[in-house]
């Protein structure tokens, strides 16, 4: 897929695909997507000391590193598990040139990001202490066969449905629910009706969240001890 950078409202960047006439992030503002998703709706409302995180998909890394500009800010979590699953990763001059280590003022992650995109893929690397990150190179339906421990937090991170409609369809949501541990946290930037509706189906406690720029609305839904 050819891809281009482009510069959001909020001044970061994110990747263009213009055959799909589809961007990475929010054209509105990708970090401040990325913030209010999931870390704002997501990381900062679980509850553990320690906490997997499942990210369906990696894409350009920003996830991972608000993820862990948060981690190493609040000193709130023990240790973190992250796992992010890509089909089709990113180039290391797309992830340079989209300079996200400059968005952030509290700490330098440069190295940090470089570290990211650089560690081999299928294998679970200590970014920072006790911060563990396993990149998969898989296509979203292969998670049924993926040993992950049980999921505390999902980032349901995908293309929007009218490019890829199968990926909020229910067998994925259920795949992906199948993973998650008991009050696991699944959170999107999606406020699509049918994708709550689905979850609802799954015993999932749906609630609608006000969405970052550009967006009225965006989902939070819990496991509930129901959900099989």
């Amino acid at each position: 897929m050819e891809r281009e950078i482009k510069t959001t409202k909020d001044g970061s960047k994110t990747l263009y695909i213009k055959s799909l006439d589809e961007s990475y992030h929010s054209v509105h503002g990708a970090f401040q997507e990325a913030e209010h998703v999931f870390i704002k709706n997501g990381i900062n409302i679980i509850n553990k000391n320690e906490i997997n995180i499942l990210e369906l998909g990696f894409g350009t890394g920003l996830n991972v590193l608000v993820t862990i500009n948060e981690y190493l800010k609040t000193n709130k979590y023990h240790v973190i598990n992250y796992f992010s699953l890509e089909k089709y990763p990113i180039s290391d001059t797309e992830s340079s040139n989209l300079e996200y280590a400059s968005l952030f003022s509290e700490q330098n992650l440069s190295e940090i990001e470089q570290k990211i995109h650089s560690v081999p893929w299928e294998n679970l690397v200590e970014i920072v202490p006790n911060f563990y990150l396993k990149k998969i190179k898989c296509d979203f339906f292969d998670i049924l066969n993926l040993e992950l421990p049980p999921i505390d937090l999902v980032y349901f991170d995908c293309f929007g449905a009218r490019v890829q409609p199968d990926l909020w369809e229910k067998p994925l949501l259920e795949m992906v629910c199948n993973k998650m541990s008991n009050n696991g946290l699944f959170t999107t930037y999606s406020s699509k009706g049918s994708v709550r509706r689905i979850l609802e189906e799954l015993d999932m406690k749906v609630e609608k969240k006000p969405g970052p720029p550009g967006k009225r609305e965006m989902i939070n839904a819990w496991k509930t001890n129901n959900f099989s």
